[in-house]
């Protein structure tokens, strides 16, 4: 057994390994996070969001791709199963276990055809690609347009939406940083100029390096703007 992980180890290539490498770390430290001083794993409010992050932030949000690409033409996301609500096809185990441990995580990708549709594809690439972070800015807006209106007087129900609402901001940043295999690389190609190939080919190569590296070194690139949006929207809703 040891020895056939050792083979399929070895097969891998050497981003493979250290992507394999900082998401077991990870995943450590958002286990030690959780279980330790009480830990999220032990807060009504902290469940109840990542359950709703799972079974309804996400698949909303892949379900947000696949309407868009439909829309514009393109069937591939209805004839994979993807243009549905229902959360068991867009669900990535790691993804959903990566939300309950550290706050942020992903579904499956939803698969579409640039050559299917009926704009120009490189417009059609932005469309598909922001239509799902704003489904969770979206959703950010309506929980905390309930938290004003029902939930200040109930202190579950006020940390459930409030902590759902920070969650759907968060994915809404992270899924727009550049960098592939988030929502924001397939909207920075579409508008590079020219033949920016091997520009793309690098951040292919090593995108989720890069995004771990950001999550690790500068989280507040991702942590400054969701501070900045949640007053936002705060400031709408009159709270």
């Amino acid at each position: 057994m040891f020895d056939s992980l050792r083979y399929r180890w070895k097969t891998l290539g050497q981003g493979q390994q250290i992507f394999i490498g900082v998401l077991g770390v990870l995943l450590v430290m958002g286990l030690f996070v959780t279980l330790g001083s009480g830990g999220r794993l032990t807060n009504p409010a902290w469940l109840l969001a990542v359950a709703g992050i799972i079974l309804v932030a996400l698949p909303l949000h892949e379900f947000a791709h696949a309407f868009v690409a439909v829309q514009l033409g393109d069937p591939t996301p209805r004839n994979q199963g993807r243009y549905t609500l229902n959360p068991l096809p867009h669900i990535d185990p790691i993804g959903a276990i990566l939300i309950l441990l550290v706050g942020f995580g992903w579904a499956k990708p939803v698969q579409w055809n640039p050559r299917n549709v009926d704009i120009d594809p490189r417009l059609a690439s932005i469309l598909v690609s922001v239509a799902g972070p704003l489904s969770n800015l979206l959703l950010a807006f309506v929980s905390l347009l309930l938290w004003q209106l029902l939930g200040k007087n109930n202190a579950v129900l006020a940390a459930f939406l409030t902590t759902f609402a920070s969650i759907n901001v968060l994915l809404f940043v992270f899924n727009l940083l550049p960098i592939p295999p988030l929502d924001g690389s397939h909207v920075l190609f579409a508008l590079l100029p020219g033949d920016t190939r091997r520009i793309q080919f690098f951040l292919m190569q090593y995108g989720m390096l890069i995004v771990f590296a950001v999550v690790f070194i500068a989280p507040g690139l991702i942590r400054g703007p969701t501070a900045l949006i949640m007053n936002l929207l705060v400031g709408i809703v009159g709270g």
